[in-house]
């Protein structure tokens, strides 16, 4: 089980690419309100790349390029409702592969299917995300494809917040996992261009080890 988050080229221009276009917000004077509650002084909102054809382009093929080279044996491109179902349908058409997608909840008519699309038991499985917090709602998605019968060789993202209790998820579930890009490198070269100064990175990098706890004057 593998879990690993691209420290490379592609991780900082993709964080260049979200920055530039707002997908990404950064903000301690005025942080932003999570649903769970906490206080954060960052807002990711990766669909915004779906926008920008030449940004929505470079992700699809980062994301088929590095499913092929990690999981070459996958046979079927899931999405995560909701974001993840539009990159998820991107990934599956560049690589020429069957797609599908896991719903948050039931359908509350018809068939009332979880899982939308064809897929039969044993059909290798990457699971594809947008963004990646806490895992919970990855690992809600990979838990009823596993119970489906699907074999889930792994989970892809765009973007990491990099919080330990991720990490934690994913080794519990046994689930490899890789992300395009991070929150380490997003503040990084956000530095790099002045986006924010070196003592904002401090209060930064404390909301990711403690985004609970965190208040703008931490």
């Amino acid at each position: 089980m593998d879990v690993i988050v691209n420290q490379g080229e592609t991780a900082k221009k993709i964080a260049s690419m979200l920055l530039e276009i707002g997908a990404v917000k950064l903000n301690l004077e005025h942080p932003f309100v999570w649903a769970s509650g906490w206080h954060s002084p960052i807002y990711c909102d990766n669909r915004k790349s779906l926008s920008y054809p030449e940004i929505r382009k470079f992700i699809k093929t980062s994301l088929a390029t590095s499913v092929r080279q990690r999981f070459p044996n996958c046979e079927a491109i899931a999405g995560v409702a909701t974001a993840g179902i539009p990159q998820g349908a991107l990934v599956a058409d560049y690589l020429e592969l069957p797609f599908l997608y896991v719903r948050s909840k039931p359908k509350g008519h018809g068939l009332e299917n979880l899982i939308e699309g064809a897929h039969e038991p044993g059909t290798k499985i990457v699971v594809i995300e947008d963004l990646v917090s806490t895992g919970g709602s990855s690992l809600k998605a990979v838990e009823a494809l596993r119970q489906a019968g699907s074999e889930v060789l792994g989970l892809a993202s765009i973007f990491s917040y990099e919080f330990d209790i991720a990490y934690e998820n994913f080794e519990k579930a046994h689930l490899s996992w890789f992300s395009l890009s991070n929150y380490n490198q997003l503040v990084e070269y956000a530095v790099e261009q002045n986006i924010i100064s070196g003592s904002q990175l401090d209060s930064l990098q404390e909301w990711r080890k403690n985004p609970g706890q965190w208040r703008v004057d931490s």
